[in-house]
């Protein structure tokens, strides 16, 4: 395929492939469940919870070959967007079986999307990147991931949008308190090294958020816990998520959701003023 991105569209990346493989590592699964506080972890030949996948596949990037913000360099398998601010928008994931922990899994990713967009917030450009999951020559969870590409500083007064506001009322709440252990845990698990979630200076200085900011995986992963204790004894199938507005180090946000109807539930992440910072939807078999 041509690696020719001179018109600025970066079309011909669509359909780029990659590929790797791991192991579904029990010691990781041991540490997510010690990270995330719980007290018990799937044994070895146990189904890998929802949205611990996100602990594997990582690249294992020279530190060396690093942006300035912490992420790999641009123009390997992602199309050399200019923005160079860039984050996880949202995900829309189909389990269509278990993944057991301790097999040995592919994942298979391939760009489906390239679209330049632009706002009151400036120019934007996602990419969505289909990633599939394999074990035992079966498919297992097929993703859909959107990563946004941003201008590099933030909004000026007056041209940000209002915070978005959930007006649902919950059956069910859940407080979170991210502190940083929890936040340098998580990327240590994932080998993230996205500075907004360690290196306080540039989080602030370089990329305007007022504090360390929580990976928004994590709150995704939060929420699918969340749903999978409140979905009976059912199992979670499909899980869509959107990231709205950040969440900071050391402020106490909640976990929320209702039933949506017989097989659903809609499920969100409230920050510590009542905005809305993630909303999302899980569907169970």
């Amino acid at each position: 395929m041509s690696n020719d991105s001179s018109n600025g569209d970066f079309q011909d990346w669509i359909g780029r492939e990659e590929a790797g493989s791991a192991k579904i590592s029990p010691a990781t699964v041991e540490a997510m469940a010690a990270t995330t506080d719980l007290d018990s972890y799937p044994a070895e030949g146990q189904p890998l919870p929802p949205g611990w996948q996100w602990l594997f596949f990582n690249p294992k990037v020279r530190r060396s070959l690093l942006g300035v913000d912490g992420h790999p360099a641009k123009g390997g398998f992602l199309p050399p967007v200019p923005l160079p601010r860039r984050m996880w928008a949202g995900s829309r994931i189909r389990y269509l079986e278990d993944l057991p922990v301790g097999s040995n899994a592919t994942r298979k990713s391939r760009i489906l999307s390239v679209k330049a967009k632009s706002g009151r917030q400036g120019s934007l450009c996602f990419v969505t990147v289909e990633h599939t999951i394999s074990a035992e020559d079966r498919v297992r969870i097929v993703e859909e991931q959107d990563i946004v590409y941003r201008e590099p500083t933030p909004p000026q007064p007056g041209t940000a949008p209002e915070p978005a506001v959930h007006e649902a009322t919950p059956q069910w709440t859940e407080t979170v308190t991210p502190d940083t252990t929890l936040l340098f845990r998580y990327s240590a698990l994932t080998f993230n090294g996205h500075r907004i979630h360690y290196d306080l200076p540039y989080a602030c200085e370089e990329e305007g958020y007022k504090n360390l900011v929580v990976h928004g995986p994590l709150t995704a992963t939060l929420l699918q816990q969340f749903a999978v204790k409140h979905g009976g004894d059912r199992r979670l199938k499909e899980f869509s998520f959107r990231g709205v507005a950040p969440l900071f180090v050391d402020a106490a946000f909640t976990l929320e959701g209702r039933e949506k109807d017989e097989t659903s539930l809609e499920i969100w992440a409230r920050g510590p003023e009542g905005q809305l910072a993630m909303s999302a939807m899980a569907v169970f078999g």
